[in-house]
């Protein structure tokens, strides 16, 4: 007889493997015995205390079974464990307590150190991406290794900078409305040197009616030279004949200096650009209206969009000076194109600086070696010319051979020796 009340005879085991028994069967379904705090079995002697009640206490019990005493096992919800979180097998076990550990708190020096690490991962992506973008634009069409007997390199960095009027890709209704005409061809409507150094930035326009030598030159299709005879042209002739290459032989010849790189933009890149900014404010220094370059202004403080800066900048008949007054007003308008230009409020706005980029670039031809640091560099000069820190003159001029302006060689030379040098200009043009 088994001295446990209720208890187990290893009769009432049954042929179960794991209990004792011989056979090689494992139990069938066994289930961990559940203590259910339910109402205790009647008890089948005097003096026996109670005893819990084991639900499917036979370890044969089927679902059924068990769902007819009361008991769930768990598995009906898919829980192997426990039941409901807030249930007596879950988390927040019996009185409510929860038995997890306490959630770790958010480490925040890591998350900004990545969100660090993404933000720069794609600015650098954005800048080295805008880089290419922009680099592809440029048009390096000029070949300066085509010039020969060139000067000696100064210090510092020369830019000859030349307008053209060229009409290329202009439709009938833009030449009309940009008051350009229809001639074949492009010539140079501006040229200007900027020199860029240590001692301050100077910008210095070449009169379109300067007076030059032509030199001996090679031509730049046909690669063929030509032996300078000693005749005197116009400076805008140099272009008209043989192009970038042979205006830039000339400058060099009748000077002195060497020019290292080459800026030029036509008509309709330059009203795109001033279009691009939203227009450039200028304080024009008197009445203008000249029916030949369609400029209408009155005396003052206004903002021009590109139509009306391209009129301004080619006006030369309503000034008195004519076209020593007129290279005045380039200087003016392109140091204060540059000026907004070269401002946060564009370069860091993207909705104005890939407009202006995509404008700007797309018009300019350049020369070979010249990259976008460089073109950056001029900018900023011309900024800097702008806000005073650089001075802006026109080439000295002595007197006029027929309709050509003859420059002061003397005052050219010292001018030139003291930008060859980098140092401060302290020569004074017309």
């Amino acid at each position: 007889m088994n001295d446990w009340p209720e208890g187990w005879s290893d009769n009432d085991r049954g042929n179960r493997y794991g209990s004792g028994s011989a056979s090689a069967q494992p139990e069938s379904a066994r289930v961990m015995r559940q203590v259910r705090r339910g109402p205790a079995a009647p008890p089948s002697g005097a003096g026996v205390p109670p005893q819990p009640s084991y639900v499917n206490g036979q370890g044969h019990g089927d679902y059924t079974n068990a769902q007819q005493t009361g008991y769930d096992s768990g598995y009906s919800s898919g829980q192997v464990y426990g039941g409901d979180p807030g249930g007596p097998g879950g988390p927040a076990g019996p009185g409510g307590y929860d038995t997890r550990g306490p959630r770790p708190a958010p480490n925040w020096r890591r998350r900004i150190k990545w969100t660090a690490i993404s933000v720069v991962t794609v600015l650098v992506v954005t800048a080295v991406g805008t880089y290419f973008w922009a680099d592809s634009k440029l048009q390096r069409d000029v070949d300066l290794s085509k010039v020969i007997d060139r000067p000696e390199a100064g210090e510092g960095t020369n830019y000859l900078i030349v307008g053209s009027d060229s009409r290329e890709g202009m439709s009938a209704e833009e030449k009309k409305e940009l008051h350009t005409g229809s001639a074949e061809g492009k010539r140079t409507d501006s040229m200007m040197i900027l020199h860029t150094g240590s001692n301050g930035d100077t910008l210095i326009s070449l009169p379109r009616d300067s007076d030059v030598e032509i030199p001996s030159f090679v031509g730049s299709e046909s690669g063929k030279t030509y032996k300078g005879t000693g005749r005197h042209v116009k400076l805008n002739a140099a272009y008209a004949e043989d192009g970038p290459e042979l205006l830039v032989r000339t400058v060099e010849f009748n000077t002195g200096l060497r020019i290292d790189h080459y800026v030029e933009i036509g008509f309709a890149g330059f009203a795109n650009i001033v279009d691009s900014v939203g227009g450039v404010e200028i304080d024009i220094p008197q009445d203008i209206k000249d029916t030949k370059s369609g400029a209408d202004f009155k005396k003052g403080k206004q903002t021009l969009n590109g139509e009306e800066a391209l009129a301004f900048v080619r006006t030369r008949y309503a000034l008195a000076g004519s076209d020593l007054d007129r290279t005045k007003n380039q200087q003016k308008f392109l140091a204060a194109l540059a000026n907004q230009v070269a401002t946060p409020g564009t370069v860091l706005n993207p909705f104005k600086l890939y407009p202006t980029m995509g404008s700007g670039l797309d018009s300019l031809i350049v020369d070979k070696d010249m990259g976008l640091y460089d073109l950056a560099s001029m900018f900023f000069a011309m900024k800097g010319v702008n806000s005073g820190d650089g001075k802006s003159m026109n080439m000295p001029i002595s007197g006029s051979s027929g309709s050509n302006l003859v420059w002061d060689k003397a005052k050219v030379k010292t001018l030139v020796s003291q930008l060859k040098n980098d140092e401060k200009v302290t020569v004074s043009g017309n």
